[in-house]
């Protein structure tokens, strides 16, 4: 009978340890401020991006990926949770209650590490500065960056490795590659998640000589800048590949990659020579430009390289990671991500999503299959306050350049209807200038226009 007992502790054992080899190991990329047009597989002209091509090629690209707000903290906070952040009053970058994400929700790094994976941060934050809200007390086991929104990337203050100072590291987006490859390297031998946040391309615009001296063909000294910036990231994306693939890692390794927000290209923001053609607007608006961005999944050996073309938002990031680790997702959780898995695989057919939707303080929009619904900050005009509804078929006019609200008030009708049953779910924005970004850009707006 003891032998029986030794036999079956045994082989439960060994049961646990091929499922945790099993698990994937899991590596979410995100790049900030980067312009839709600045990436090689969306035909950037002036940039390479030999490494993001790659990991493109390698996997799933998305062409209608999008992401939850037009900001880089409110984004990061869907990401992590899995839920639109309007539901829990994370609309703008202060954050909820407390100025940062608030502790009643759970992150992504949360339930990997509850599943026991090895979970790290590398890089920007962004979801509050408190000791409540430090990584290390959200799930995250490790920690290498800054807690900002922005930060030098010539000078180490602020930089953080766990709760103390890091000391100097050089130029910080090559060290977020290094100590990326640090953390693959260390937890080579159990499941992992790493969150690689860069706060590239996001300003200060600061380059390295080297990486400059490769674009002296751009005129402009703005653009010039921001290409070396985005080709130090692309280098530390191939840093992190290559050691995934030295380390056998390889095939066991779901990566996704995506940008916080769209370029930011209009007049009060803070600029950094992006480019989101072929979309309009910018960074801080709930037109193309401001909220769909470059989106890939790859998972060599599982995923089938190719093309996505349904709506996708970063929501489903989340869910996909729980789907792919194993961990069953619980009513209670409330998620508003989808699991991408089975379509991606061809399991399931259709669109993941019936519609997506936006609220940024006065803007809003609403995508259900091609036909968008949309209030936009007028400053991406040029212009002051806010546009009235307007409605575009994305599928003819990815530019939103043909208003069709006169041509069909009852498709209006319909989305109106549906953003506001999607609203209903939602905490009302926090109200005034200090709370709402867009109310300070269009202040400025209408100051500039008086005589």
């Amino acid at each position: 009978m003891k032998i029986l007992v030794l036999l079956l502790t045994l082989a439960a054992a060994c049961a646990s340890q091929l499922a945790a080899v099993a698990r994937p190991n899991l590596l979410v990329i995100v790049g900030d401020d980067m312009g839709y047009a600045d990436v090689g597989f969306h035909d950037s002209k002036d940039i390479p991006t030999p490494h993001l091509d790659a990991l493109a090629a390698s996997g799933v690209r998305f062409t209608n990926g999008y992401v939850s707000g037009p900001y880089c903290s409110p984004t990061r906070a869907g990401l992590l949770t899995g839920r639109y952040q309007q539901r829990f009053g994370h609309e703008y970058n202060s954050g909820g209650a407390g100025g940062g994400l608030p502790v009643t929700e759970t992150t992504l790094a949360d339930r990997l590490k509850a599943a026991g994976y090895a979970t790290g941060l590398v890089g920007k934050w962004h979801l509050g500065a408190s000791a409540a809200m430090h990584p290390q007390r959200r799930g995250f086991d490790e920690f290498f960056g800054f807690l900002g929104g922005a930060h030098s990337y010539v000078s180490s203050d602020g930089l953080l490795r766990g709760t103390a100072p890091a000391g100097a590291v050089g130029y910080l987006t090559d060290a977020f590659g290094r100590e990326a490859v640090a953390f693959v390297e260390k937890h080579r031998s159990r499941p992992w998640f790493l969150y690689l946040a860069f706060n590239a391309v996001h300003t200060p615009m600061h380059a390295d000589d080297a990486r400059l001296a490769k674009f002296s063909g751009i005129a402009d000294q703005r653009r010039r800048t921001y290409a070396a910036m985005m080709l130090a990231m692309d280098d530390a994306i191939g840093l992190v590949r290559r050691k995934l693939a030295e380390t056998g890692q390889e095939q066991n390794t779901l990566v996704t990659f995506i940008s916080d927000n769209g370029g930011p290209t209009m007049v009060g923001v803070t600029v950094n020579g992006s480019t989101n053609t072929p979309l309009r607007g910018s960074k801080r608006t709930t037109l193309e430009g401001g909220v769909r961005v470059p989106y890939v999944v790859s998972w060599p050996g599982t995923l089938r390289p190719g093309v996505f073309a349904s709506p996708v938002i970063q929501l489903d990031l989340h869910t996909t990671a729980l789907a792919a680790a194993g961990v069953a997702v619980k009513p209670e959780w409330k998620l508003d991500g989808v699991n991408l898995l089975p379509f991606l695989r061809g399991d399931k057919t259709g669109a993941p999503h019936a519609a997506l939707y936006w609220r940024f303080g006065g803007q809003m929009a609403i995508r259900a299959g091609d036909f968008k619904l949309v209030r936009y900050d007028l400053a991406a005009d040029g212009a002051s306050g806010l546009s009235d509804v307007q409605l575009f078929n994305l599928h003819d006019d990815i530019g939103e350049t043909k208003n069709l609200v006169a041509a069909q008030p009852a498709k209006v009708q319909e989305l109106q209807a549906q953003w506001e049953r999607w609203n209903v779910g939602n905490i009302p924005p926090p109200i005034g200038e200090a709370s709402d970004p867009t109310a300070k850009v269009r202040k400025k707006g209408a100051q500039k226009k008086q005589p």
